[in-house]
């Protein structure tokens, strides 16, 4: 079962260096911290509309014409881009559901799906705090080869950096330099605005078109993933085996892959 988890504050404030930093590095921080500060209030409202229920898409089943259509953010995708069966996924770095399915469930769909070339999985933003917001900003601004191990290192110690405290985003800082981030690029990354408007507008074209009010939550071309998300809930909407997965129309795996 999905879960959402409660809003932290740790990312809205600054770091504090022990040097006074440059002009451009102090701005840089404020608008960091503006940002971080913004999106914690925009997660009050994006709950506050889900609770209304208003302009919510329909819980069912999607158009994969729809599902598949460029978004706000370039799709990075795990596996063939001509895969038969694309499976979408909404997720929220702090959410331990989320982070379940990435370190039990999603390697055996990977070696028996994904690196069969039988499927492929996106996934896409859905933060349900501040906090899972800059964590999910730190994967995309690791570049697209770097993204998904960016997340899978995030989810991996997820326990070490989401929980409720003040130091959350420093915690973030320690990971993004092991990662190879700088000081200077971490806090670029946070401050980015642009990108942080595009996850924002992600996260609310799969509310309102999509019905998605939880995470995690999947798609398989287009069909809406129910259960407890575990292999065999996939393996029922993929036909049951990695071998009949050629099987499925061409059209479905056609528009899951343009």
């Amino acid at each position: 079962m999905a879960k959402s988890e409660k809003a932290a504050s740790s990312g809205a404030k600054a770091s504090a260096g022990q040097e006074a930093p440059p002009a451009n590095s102090t701005r840089l921080i404020i608008l960091g911290a503006v940002v971080i500060a913004a999106l914690i209030g925009g997660i009050v409202y994006w709950r506050t509309s889900s609770d209304t229920k208003v302009t919510t898409g329909e819980k069912g089943d999607v158009s994969v014409s729809e599902l598949m259509a460029p978004g706000p953010l370039e799709d990075i995708s795990l596996g063939k881009a001509d895969a038969p069966y694309t499976i979408v996924e909404y997720a929220s770095m702090t959410c331990p559901h989320c982070a379940q399915f990435h370190k039990l469930v999603l390697p055996e769909l990977k070696t028996k799906y994904i690196d069969t070339g039988q499927a492929r999985l996106i996934l896409r933003e859905f933060p349900l705090d501040g906090l899972a917001m800059a964590a999910i900003m730190l994967a995309r601004c690791a570049g697209p080869d770097r993204y998904y191990p960016m997340v899978d290192a995030l989810f991996e110690t997820q326990q070490t950096w989401a929980a409720p405290g003040t130091d959350g985003k420093e915690k973030l800082r320690l990971i993004a330099k092991q990662a190879g981030f700088s000081n200077d690029k971490f806090d670029q990354c946070l401050a980015d605005k642009e990108l942080f408007e595009k996850i924002v507008e992600t996260r609310k074209i799969a509310h309102e078109k999509f019905g998605v009010d939880s995470t995690p939550s999947f798609f398989v071309n287009g069909k809406r993933l129910t259960g407890e998300h575990q292999l065999k809930d996939f393996e029922a909407l993929m036909g049951g085996s990695a071998s009949s997965a050629s099987e499925t129309s061409s059209e479905a795996g056609g528009k899951a892959g343009e």
